[in-house]
C-alpha cells in the first residue's frame, strides 16, 4: 500500500455509488483509496469533517471566458481561477475569444499558456477556436494540446473570430472527425433573428428578437451535417431552449455523437424575473419563460441534457448597467463563476434534486466532455480534487465580496444555498497566496461518449 499522507473522513461523501458515508485516503496528490468512513488507514494527517459538510469531487468548468491576454481589465487567470476555487471548481477549461489573440493558431495558445504560468489557483485546460480562416490549422492545434474546437455560426461580435457558414462547418466536423477531435458549437442561426428596435431597456423587447428558433434552426443544421459525416462529434454549448435539448436527445438515439450542456442562469432565472434595464441579464441565447426552465430541468434529470457550466463572460460594467441598461447595445454575457454550484443547488433543492446528480452534471461529464481522465469523481486513481460543502447553509451574494474582477452580476443580492468551506486541489486546501493550478493538455482517453 502506498503511504497515504492525508484521510478525509466525512458521513456524506459523493461517489459514483451516490451519497456515502466514507474515508479518502490520499498520497501525492491522487485518491489512493475510498473505504468506509471508521476504516483504520494510517495517514500522516487525519481530518474528521462535521456532519454539515458534504464532500463533492471538485466542479469543473468547461465553459469560461477569462479573457487573458488582452482584456485582462475584464478577467484573468489570477481573478478567475480565485473565484472559481472560492466557488468549489478545482478544473476549468478557457474558452479562445474575447482574449487578444483570439486562440486559433498555435501561437496564440502557446501565448494563453505563457499568460496562465504560475497565475492559476485552479488547474486550467484551453479549447482552440474554428474560423473560416483557420480550419488548416486544426491539426497543428490539436497536436499542440487543445482539449477540443469552438465555432459560432453567427456573428460573434468580434472581427478576429468570424462565424463558419455550412459548408465550412461540415469541412470542420470532417476533419475533426479525422483526428477525433470534439466540436463546440455555438448554435444560434443568423437568419431567424426577429428585426428589433435601435434600443430597448424592455427585456420582452430584446427576447422577441431571439425566439427559440434561432437556437433550434442551429441545431437542426448542424445534425443533419452530423448525420452525413463519418466519426462526427459534436457539443453544443449553453443550451437555452428545451425543444433544442429535445432534439439532441432524438439525435443521440439515431446514433450520433453529439452531447450538450446547459447553464445556471437558465435554470435559475426566467424572463419575468428580469426588470427594465438590468442589462446584467443579457446573454446569448437569452434566458427564456418560465415553462422553458421547467423543462430544461427535466431535460436534465432524463439525460436529454449532459452538463451545467456557467459560460462565465464577464464585460465592464459600464456596458452592462443594473439598470437603464440597453438591451440591444449591451453585450452578452454573466458574471457567475463564483456562485455557479451555489445558483444550481439552491434551484436544484426546490425540484428534489439530489447532490449526486449535480456533482454528475458540473464534475464527472464536463470532466469526459474535455477528455480529462484524472477529473470528475472521488475514486482511486483520480486526482483529489475536493469541494467541502455545506448544502444547507445560505449566503446572500455581495458581487463586493466576489472575487470576480468586475463585480457585477445578475445574482447581485440574491440569497443562495451552498456554502463552500474549503477546495482542495490535488490533495492540498488551496490557500490563495500561492497559484499551483497546472496547465492541462490533450489526453485520448476517456473522452464523453453516448
Amino acid at each position: 500500500m502506498a503511504n497515504i499522507s492525508r484521510v478525509v473522513r466525512a458521513a456524506r461523501v459523493i461517489t459514483s455509488d451516490g451519497e456515502v458515508p466514507a474515508a479518502i485516503g490520499i498520497s501525492a496528490g491522487r485518491i489512493i483509496m475510498v473505504e468506509d468512513i471508521e476504516a483504520t488507514i494510517p495517514a500522516e494527517v487525519d481530518i474528521r469533517l462535521g456532519d454539515d459538510i458534504v464532500v463533492l469531487p471538485g466542479l469543473v468548468d468547461t465553459h469560461v471566458h477569462l479573457q487573458d491576454p488582452g482584456r485582462t481589465e475584464w478577467e484573468n487567470f489570477e481573478s478567475g481561477t480565485r473565484a472559481a476555487a472560492a466557488g468549489g471548481i478545482t478544473t476549468l477549461v478557457d474558452m479562445p475569444l474575447d482574449c487578444l489573440p483570439v486562440t486559433v493558431t498555435v501561437p496564440a495558445l502557446e501565448a494563453k499558456r505563457q499568460a496562465a504560468a504560475g497565475r492559476c489557483h485552479v488547474d486550467v485546460g484551453f479549447w482552440a477556436g474554428v474560423t473560416p480562416h483557420n480550419i488548416h490549422l486544426l491539426r497543428d492545434l490539436h497536436d499542440a494540446g487543445a482539449l477540443g474546437f469552438k465555432c459560432f455560426l453567427t456573428d460573434t461580435g468580434m472581427e478576429e473570430f468570424p462565424p463558419l457558414n455550412s459548408t465550412e462547418t461540415a469541412n470542420v466536423i470532417a476533419e475533426l472527425g479525422l483526428i477525433g477531435a470534439t466540436l463546440l458549437v455555438h448554435a444560434e442561426d443568423p437568419y431567424t433573428f426577429h428585426p428589433t428596435p435601435s434600443s430597448a431597456t424592455d427585456y420582452h423587447a430584446y427576447l422577441t428578437g431571439c425566439p427559440p428558433e434561432t437556437e433550434t434552426k442551429a441545431v437542426e443544421r448542424v445534425i443533419d451535417i452530423a448525420s452525413r459525416t463519418e466519426h462526427a462529434r459534436l457539443h453544443i454549448v449553453h443550451v437555452s431552449s428545451a425543444d433544442s435539448a429535445a432534439m439532441i436527445d432524438r439525435a443521440r438515439s439515431r446514433g450520433i455523437a453529439i452531447s450538450a450542456k446547459t447553464c445556471p442562469h437558465y435554470l435559475t432565472f426566467s424572463a419575468d424575473d428580469i426588470p427594465d434595464g438590468a442589462t446584467a441579464f443579457k446573454v446569448c441565447p437569452p434566458i427564456r419563460d418560465a415553462e422553458n426552465r421547467t423543462r430544461l430541468w427535466g431535460c436534465l434529470r432524463r439525460g436529454a441534457l449532459d452538463m451545467v457550466v456557467s459560460d462565465h463572460s464577464p464585460f465592464p460594467t459600464a456596458d452592462k448597467r443594473d439598470e437603464g441598461g440597453d438591451f440591444v447595445s449591451a453585450p452578452g454575457g454573466i458574471s457567475s463563476l463564483q456562485v455557479s454550484l451555489a445558483a444550481t443547488w439552491t434551484a436544484a433543492r426546490q425540484r428534489q434534486v439530489s447532490l449526486p446528480e449535480i456533482a454528475y452534471w458540473m464534475s464527472t461529464r464536463p470532466a469526459q466532455l474535455a477528455g480529462l481522465p484524472t477529473k470528475g469523481l472521488i475514486a482511486p486513481g483520480r486526482d483529489a480534487d475536493l469541494c467541502f460543502l455545506a448544502p444547507d447553509e445560505t449566503f446572500t451574494v455581495d458581487p463586493a465580496k466576489l472575487a470576480h474582477l468586475l463585480p457585477g452580476t445578475p445574482y447581485a443580492g440574491r440569497t443562495l444555498y451552498g456554502v463552500v468551506r474549503r477546495t482542495w486541489l490535488r490533495g492540498q486546501p488551496v490557500d490563495f497566496r500561492h497559484p499551483r493550478g497546472a496547465l492541462l493538455k490533450r489526453s485520448a482517453q476517456n473522452r464523453l461518449r453516448r
